[in-house]
């Protein structure tokens, strides 16, 4: 039996759920396909943007705020960017409700003389200051992030993978020349590879997207993709090279040392409460989220073995100097995070409800681990042996000397775990386009399908578009081409033209 009632194997979708559910990360809100995000999953987002922020302010960052509501006009002069986004577009257009026999509706007096956008994304907001605030090259380059929640009306939604609502930190930059651009699209690109992998032990492939897939208005688009226990592709953060598409349109112009007026190239980069979602399928088992260290809000939790006895007292006791003595360790930069779960209830109750939310390290402390100064605890990504619960006893001075160890070395458990998933499961052994629709046309029920490595011509325009529809059919999508290429290309898998490229292929979320 698992903490689950649902396993990977039996429906994947449903499990995801259950997680969320289970381990108190979220639930669906009032508000259409909207959620709310409870402590256990914003203590997860919270560790996501204090190393993030951190991050971005020893590049150079600083974080400034934008208003949510945007003026249609803004908007529209760029045209791509509408095309990009109008149908995820939520638009403000009265000022006041009116109550209109008995019922709350928006007055007809009260209608905007501009409608306003709920934010999308804040590129044209966000070039309009830089419009005023860029007079001169002694300004640049300018590099702000904001840290903000962002307004797309999905159809379809799913609890941090895809909701009308979610938080992200967007990084907008400018810059004189597009050298300089491109160097920080890059520089953003292997600040989230080195964050994934490193933070929240999420294997990624960091590469550029086809022209077909680039940000609406962007010259260039980089992503990192992470594959998840179903073989499935997510795309867990992207960096873009705007050109001066944005710049133009906002009149974007700087005074050059020469006297004359240039046009800045800009860059705009950015993540989300998705990472928590990819965080899910990459690591999660069917007892529920396995949370690496570095992110869990609690990274050893002790639960004693309360019985209602006089010893209860001196047990108590023991476990929170215990917690207290690991909360004076360091571990991946800050103070190790422990906890002593003293609520009333049943201490099985409250183990599992631990393992559900992932936490790192569990103890369970009973009265003869007091008497006896040992700690008997628990790692959560290693579990079980078959259906059994497996357990280990240390002296509680041999714990408190290999707390940090533990930790570490479930970090580096899960990335490798997860790691050895991604590198086994991309196939590049096929010869044609007949292959790849043979692998992923034939599906059973349940079967994993991960990532196909090909081959390609780089078409663009009508070309592309082709290529895209041959892949709808088989509920494909090209993820990226990864940074490092090989030295000799084979035939193009579409076309049979010399390849020119090595693309990634995945069904993805």
């Amino acid at each position: 039996m698992h903490a689950l009632k649902v396993t990977r194997a039996e429906d994947f979708p449903e499990w995801y759920q259950a997680i969320v559910r289970e381990a108190d990360l979220a639930e669906l809100s009032p508000t259409r396909g909207c959620m709310i995000i409870k402590p256990w999953g914003y203590g997860i987002w919270e560790r996501i943007q204090g190393e993030l922020d951190r991050r971005i302010k020893a590049a150079g960052c600083e974080n400034y705020y934008f208003p949510m509501m945007i003026p249609l006009s803004f908007i529209a002069k760029e045209a791509e960017h509408v095309d990009g986004f109008a149908k995820e577009m939520a638009v403000v257009t009265h000022h006041r409700l009116k109550a209109v026999d008995g019922t709350l509706r928006p007055d007809p007096e009260a209608e905007l003389a501009e409608p306003l956008i709920l934010r999308p994304t804040s590129e044209t907001i966000i070039g309009d200051a830089f419009s005023r605030w860029i007079k001169s090259y002694r300004d640049l380059p300018l590099m702000l992030n904001q840290w903000a929640n962002i307004v797309r009306w999905e159809m379809r939604t799913r609890m941090f993978l895809r909701t009308a609502e979610f938080l992200w930190q967007e990084g907008h930059t400018a810059h004189a020349n597009q050298t300089d651009a491109v160097a920080e699209t890059m520089r953003a690109l292997e600040m989230y590879r080195s964050f994934a992998e490193e933070f929240l032990a999420l294997p990624v492939v960091a590469g550029e997207k086809p022209e077909n897939e680039r940000f609406p208005g962007a010259v260039s688009t980089f992503s990192i993709e992470a594959m998840m226990q179903d073989g499935k592709a997510l795309q867990a953060g992207t960096s873009h090279y705007l050109g001066t598409h944005f710049a133009e349109a906002q009149n974007i112009r700087y005074q050059d040392n020469e006297g004359g007026m240039t046009l800045a190239h800009t860059t705009s980069w950015g993540v989300s409460t998705r990472l928590i979602g990819g965080v899910i399928m990459t690591h999660g088992d069917d007892d529920g989220l396995r949370a690496p260290p570095a992110i869990a809000p609690r990274q050893i939790v002790i639960v004693p073995m309360l019985r209602g006895k006089p010893e209860d007292v001196e047990l108590s006791a023991y476990c929170a100097a215990l917690a207290s003595d690991l909360s004076a360790l360091t571990v991946f930069g800050a103070p190790l995070r422990a906890f002593v779960d003293a609520k009333d209830a049943r201490p099985a109750d409250k183990r599992w409800d631990w393992v559900r939310r992932g936490a790192p390290i569990i103890c369970e402390i009973g009265p003869r681990d007091a008497a006896g100064a040992n700690v008997t605890f628990i790692k959560r990504n290693a579990l079980r042996e078959g259906e059994k619960v497996k357990s280990h006893t240390f002296s509680r001075a041999d714990f408190l000397v290999q707390a940090v160890a533990l930790l570490e070395s479930t970090q580096a458990e899960l990335f490798n775990e997860a790691k050895a998933r991604l590198e086994n499961n991309i196939r590049d052994d096929f010869a044609s386009f007949a292959d790849l629709e043979r692998y992923f046309g034939e599906d059973k029920e349940g079967e994993f399908k991960g990532w196909a490595r090909v081959h390609w011509s780089r078409p663009t325009g009508a070309a592309l578009d082709a290529v895209g529809e041959r892949l709808k059919a088989l509920k494909l999508t090209i993820r990226n081409a990864p940074l490092t290429q090989p030295s000799a290309f084979r035939p193009c898998i579409f076309s049979g033209k010399p390849g020119v490229e090595e693309i990634l292929i995945a069904r993805a979320y």
